[in-house]
């Protein structure tokens, strides 16, 4: 019997004796109190048939069907599925039942068997039985749109057919500066932002898909883009060079001042502005990664009642501004988690965000403590695309899988994938894919996904490449982050090489021998070479597919070109040195205009400047 791949794989799979033939002029019974809340599947189910067959099924919602007219009866009946958003779908010899728990539920029936038929030949779907419900009620992504792409929408809108397809069901775009507040112009003058409509736009029709667009906005570190700007100025923390908690130095300002009046008057405006765009009750105000609190404006109330308290304080000021606009909401709980005692204090309709990026985060120790509170928290792991180039598939898989073992063992109420764009963004979008498919895998059911052929699943499903060939290309790129030997925290050497200042590069380049980084050129050329003999890629659509393959023969180039890099800086003759940054110049040139093309191949123009601001630095140092 065929083979064939589901993401995610369904809880429960039979599969039964005989096939269901599939003919023209048949129709799809909906039956529900509100046969309007099917449609939406069902049209999905049509599309299908029709690019896959030609066939045209139509959908009819009265109940005195000729029996031998209906090939699909899709029922809404919670009695009989008790699950929210489960179902069960059952095909037989005659015909195709889906019943479900609710309007979600049929839909994500219809996201099964939409994947069964696209494996399908010959027009006839095999017999089976699959009852399917999820593990975490919220199943996330949140995607960062200010550091330093903001997609365009057409991207967004592919991202969101591929995420409901997959049985997400929770969307967050992480704003500090991109959204077009009118009283706040100057802020996003040149950041390309979401405006309103766009918004609505895009709510509506992530609604459509059953998937919740919760509002984001960092609300108290992370607000350097206003702070730099001089009306906020007085509202920031320091403008001071600080040292952060991983004992580096970082130049002020970054996060707004707790004790400041004007720092929640702030946040009213921008709260009344945004929220009315969503449909969302929730609401992600951020509040992570506050490291120079206690160094400015507020050192001396942090002194009086600790650094926590004024922490806490805060948060809980921000709390009351989100209850009074009738949402509940959501916060990064980095901060907080290291004081115990306060997190006792947390109100109990709160959403705590408990983030971590490595294989190892704890979230066995936090989510434990956060239950132990009483308090409702995600687990939050990452794609490990950002500070990467090309990912860090092992560690990735590590991180999204842990996330689901221990959000399980203490109770989270959901899971957010997380995929940050730090330092410039200079990950290609497909980068992701294989992080946003497995993260979508383990928190619909994670012992059904557990040991899913992550390289076959990804490029069936992500890259809708039938041959293998992407994702075995993505899984390889992604493991190309260790190949140089040099571990690094939430990132790569390879793109670190091209991004340590100066001195700190040529001492950690000086760590790796020739041989090594040869070795990893090796690795880079075995990596991308099935997708330089592949002929084609499936089933993808030509441009699309075209698209993947320039972003992921660029990532190639772009690690090669970090290796060459470090090989240059090795070199002890002079003139060989001066020669080959010459060349590095060159090529780094003809990188950069290739990246603005892929950049603007899925997003807006507003943030380019900055991402290739960084690039420029590095060629800089070529000429010098």
């Amino acid at each position: 019997m065929q083979t064939f791949l589901f993401l995610p794989a369904p809880r429960h799979v039979n599969w039964l004796e005989g096939a269901f033939t599939l003919s023209s002029d048949r129709l799809i019974q909906l039956d529900a109190v509100e046969p309007q809340t099917l449609r939406f599947a069902a049209t999905q189910l049509q599309d299908g048939l029709r690019k896959r067959f030609d066939i045209e099924w139509q959908l009819n919602a009265g109940h005195h069907l000729p029996p031998e007219k209906v090939a699909c009866t899709l029922a809404v009946l919670p009695g009989a599925i008790p699950q929210s958003e489960g179902y069960r779908l059952h095909i037989s010899a005659t015909g195709i039942s889906i019943q479900a728990h609710d309007a979600a539920g049929a839909f994500y029936a219809i996201c099964t068997l939409k994947q069964l038929l696209e494996q399908t030949e010959h027009a006839a779907l095999p017999c089976v039985e699959i009852q399917d419900w999820p593990d975490f009620p919220a199943r996330g992504v949140m995607l960062d749109i200010s550091r330093d792409k903001v997609p365009t929408m057409a991207t967004l809108f592919t991202l969101v057919d591929r995420l409901a397809s997959w049985k997400v069901n929770q969307l967050q775009l992480y704003t500090e500066h991109t959204f077009a507040y009118h009283n706040h112009p100057v802020v996003w003058a040149e950041a390309s932002p979401m405006t309103g409509e766009e918004v609505l736009t895009l709510d509506a029709y992530c609604r459509e898909r059953f998937i919740e667009l919760v509002p984001n906005q960092n609300s108290f570190g992370h607000m350097e883009r206003w702070l730099k700007q001089a009306p906020y100025a007085p509202l920031a923390e320091t403008h001071e060079a600080f040292e952060t908690p991983w004992g580096m130095k970082m130049q002020g300002p970054f996060s707004l001042a707790p004790e400041h009046p004007g720092s929640i008057a702030l946040l009213r405006t921008l709260y009344d502005e945004l929220l009315p765009h969503f449909s969302s009750e929730q609401f992600n105000v951020g509040c992570d990664e506050t490291i120079d609190l206690g160094v400015g404006a507020s050192a001396e109330a942090c002194r009086e009642r600790s650094v926590g308290q004024v922490y806490l304080d805060f948060l809980l000021k921000v709390y009351r501004e989100v209850k009074a606009r009738g949402r509940r909401m959501q916060f990064w709980g980095d901060i907080i988690i290291h004081y115990p005692e306060l997190v006792q204090k947390l109100p109990r309709d709160i959403i705590a965000l408990e983030w971590g990026y490595e294989a190892d985060a704890p979230f066995d120790a936090h989510g434990a403590q956060f239950a132990a509170a009483g308090i409702p928290f995600y687990v939050c792991p990452g794609t490990s695309s950002w500070c990467s180039i090309a990912g860090r598939t092992d560690n990735a898989l590590g991180n999204l899988l842990s996330a689901a073992e221990n959000g399980l063992k203490h109770g989270a109420c959901g899971y957010l994938n997380t995929d940050w764009g730090d330092r410039g963004h200079w990950q290609m979008l497909p980068v992701s894919y294989l992080g946003f498919a497995m993260g979508a895998a383990y928190s619909w059911c994670l012992e059904a996904n557990r040991d899913a052929d992550v390289r076959a699943v990804v490029s069936r499903f992500a890259f809708e490449d039938a041959s293998g060939t992407m994702g075995q290309v993505a899984y390889e790129m992604g493991n190309l982050y260790q190949a140089l030997g040099i571990p690094i925290v939430n990132g790569s050497s390879l793109f670190w090489a091209l991004q340590w200042p100066k001195e700190r590069f040529i001492i950690r380049s000086s760590s790796v021998i020739p041989e090594t980084v040869q070795a990893t050129l090796n690795a880079i050329e075995a990596a991308i070479a099935p997708l330089e003999s592949a002929a084609g890629l499936g089933n993808a659509g030509r441009s699309q597919a075209d698209l993947v393959s320039c972003e992921f023969r660029f990532m190639a180039r772009l690690l090669r070109h970090a290796c060459f890099r470090i090989l240059m800086a090795q070199e002890s003759d002079p003139t060989r040195q001066a020669a080959a940054k010459a060349a590095l110049a060159v090529e780094l040139e003809a990188l950069i205009d290739e990246y603005r093309a892929l950049w603007l191949a899925r997003n807006r123009p507003g943030g380019l400047k900055d991402s290739v601001a960084r690039f420029e630095e590095l060629l800089a140092t070529y000429r010098h």
